[in-house]
């Protein structure tokens, strides 16, 4: 390839290939391949019990053996709707090896949420958490839909033995209040009662392997269509970027001896590619964490798993960082495994990230990527020297970046120049599914190659760091200049009174064209101040049209279930109380 900024040289890291040869095969022989070479090495870690690579593919292929008796094949779709647990891996190989599509759902999905998702991809069957509002919730959802099947998954049989035992006595084993027989299967009985025999269908790499929904730049969700060669390839590549050198000895990701903490959910493209991925592409451990906010403060269980089972890599978003960093006890815990340490999915303030490598000694590298592109298109190099705060950093192996204008899409803009952040390369979805014109809005032309238009605003540098300004439709209009939320969040960030900032456009009431700036401001334990306090500040810190009119300060914003801040929730809550 000869269109990428980065060919100056300058920032590409030495230890990266510009271009990788990529597989041709299911997504399911990721497993395969590591259990046939590494079948003895744990691979599922969760409450102090393992299972190896070889007792995981077993399972997969008993429950690919039971999905092919109950009608599943080639192009069925099967829905998983369950946190980070042990099931997870299993199920989602074993539905790929009978060839269905899976459909990854929000565990925390309400019953409306998530019947919308069964009914617009016509899944059959669900996987569902044995849980007292969960599973009544799946059930719920699963009305008018065409799943006949719920099969259910209790975390007792992933326990260790003592715990099990305890636990049930104890009645501390998530458990739902009722079954409908007429629609349950459990879990344990498809392990008990088929033979590990996988029908393994032979899909073309280029299908859709899974539909990850989002909501895209329109707000309206939407499946993508995520194919075997995508996840693969994203895989490869992230897997060809990373190389720390500040290691001792200098290293990328260790085969067989990495520990990859599931902080985030696996239903969610970051989680599932960069660590459930990458973890059975180098016969790492993974290790389940169902909540990372669980724990008295909130973050405490994660902690103690990080300490306890030596996590080696940890990949976050910056609202799991923060909550870090501002934990009262953080100092008391063993940190020091973690070594491969990234951060996506939302906007990393570079402040945020010099507070964490202070309260952990870790190095904290910021990327960037799309559910639509499986993720990962972009990533600072990992090592101090090329690192640039405050960029997402180069479009990685394989991949081309170009900066467009907002009109159309098609117009390359000259370096430094703001527009859309435009991408191709092998982990571009092959679309959304059943929405060709959703599809055709996103999709350009560009010099006979295909990119997809991110809906992120940004600019390039010489060396081909990318800078994001914010989203599209966020951008506040105030008198006709651009104000950038992302911008003005990290600016507050380096306040020291602010743990979490967010920032919305509202319009003015004598000109409701016309836009100002509020912030919402989250201040650390044991710390006072008031509104007029940050405004002042603001004074000194940014332009007059960026600086808020108004700040609240509040004990909480809403984030998603990955830590992305919800300015849309903010923004109708906020019209909402005005009578907007």
């Amino acid at each position: 390839m000869t269109e990428m900024y980065w060919l100056d040289g300058a920032g590409w890291p030495e230890t990266a290939k510009k271009t990788l040869e990529y597989p041709k095969q299911p997504l399911y022989k990721m497993l395969d391949t590591t259990a046939d070479k590494s079948g003895d090495l744990p691979y599922t870690v969760f409450m102090g019990k393992s299972r190896t690579y070889a007792q995981v593919r077993e399972d997969a292929d008993r429950i690919a053996n039971f999905l092919e008796s109950k009608g599943i094949k080639k192009g069925s779709r099967v829905a998983i709707f369950l946190p980070n647990v042990p099931h997870y891996p299993p199920v989602f190989f074993g539905s790929l090896k009978a060839g269905a599509q899976l459909v990854t759902c929000n565990p925390l999905y309400k019953a409306g949420e998530l019947n919308y998702q069964l009914n617009d991809t016509d899944a059959e069957l669900v996987f569902a958490l044995d849980h007292p509002i969960y599973l009544p919730i799946c059930y719920e959802a699963i009305k008018g839909t065409k799943v006949k099947t719920v099969i259910v998954c209790s975390i007792k049989s992933f326990l260790p033995k003592a715990k099990a035992i305890l636990g049930g006595l104890a009645g501390k084993i998530p458990k739902s209040p009722f079954y409908e027989e007429d629609k349950t299967v459990f879990y344990d009985d498809i392990i008990d009662q088929y033979e590990p025999k996988s029908p393994q269908a032979q899909v073309d790499p280029n299908d859709t392997a899974i539909l990850i929904y989002t909501g895209g730049t329109t707000g309206t969700p939407k499946g993508a269509e995520l194919t075997h060669v995508n996840l693969t390839s994203n895989v490869l590549q992230v897997d060809n970027w990373t190389f720390l050198e500040d290691a001792d000895p200098p290293s990328g990701a260790r085969y067989g001896e990495e520990v990859y903490c599931g902080a985030i959910p696996w239903y969610h493209s970051y989680g599932l590619t960069v660590t459930f991925l990458m973890a059975t592409w180098h016969a790492g451990k993974l290790v389940c964490v169902p909540d990372p906010r669980a724990g008295n403060p909130p973050m405490t269980d994660l902690l103690k798993v990080l300490e306890q089972t030596k996590s080696t890599v940890l990949n976050c978003v910056p609202a799991l960082y923060s909550a870090i960093v501002n934990h009262p006890d953080v100092g008391k815990f063993d940190l020091s495994n973690i070594s491969i340490c990234t951060s996506g999915a939302a906007p990393l303030p570079p402040e945020l990230a010099k507070s964490f490598e202070e309260v952990t000694g870790a190095d904290l590298f910021e990327g960037y990527g799309l559910t639509e592109t499986s993720p990962v298109t972009h990533s600072n190099p990992t090592n101090k020297r090329q690192r640039k705060f405050g960029s997402i950093g180069l479009p990685i192996t394989d991949t081309i970046c170009k900066i467009v204008d907002l009109e159309t899409g098609t117009k390359e803009l000259a370096i430094g120049e703001v527009g859309e952040i435009a991408i191709h390369g092998p982990q571009v979805m092959k679309g959304y599914y059943n929405k060709p014109d959703e599809t055709a809005n996103v999709m350009r032309n560009i010099g006979g190659k295909r990119f997809f238009l991110t809906g992120d605003i940004g600019h390039m540098d010489e060396h081909g760091y990318t800078f994001i300004s914010d989203r599209k439709k966020d951008m506040v209009n105030v008198g006709g200049l651009k104000a950038y939320p992302r911008e003005i969040e990290d600016l507050f960030f380096e306040h020291p009174k602010v743990a979490i900032a967010a920032v919305i456009g509202l319009p003015r009431v004598d000109d409701p064209s016309n836009e100002f700036v509020k912030a919402f401001v989250v201040l650390k334990d044991g710390v006072e101040a008031t509104p007029e306090e940050f405004i002042e500040w603001a004074r000194d810190k940014m332009a007059g049209y960026k600086r808020p009119k108004e700040v609240e300060i509040v004990e909480s914003v809403p984030l998603s279930n990955v830590g992305k801040v919800l300015r849309r929730v903010l923004k109708e809550e906020e019209l909402k109380k005005r009578g907007s």
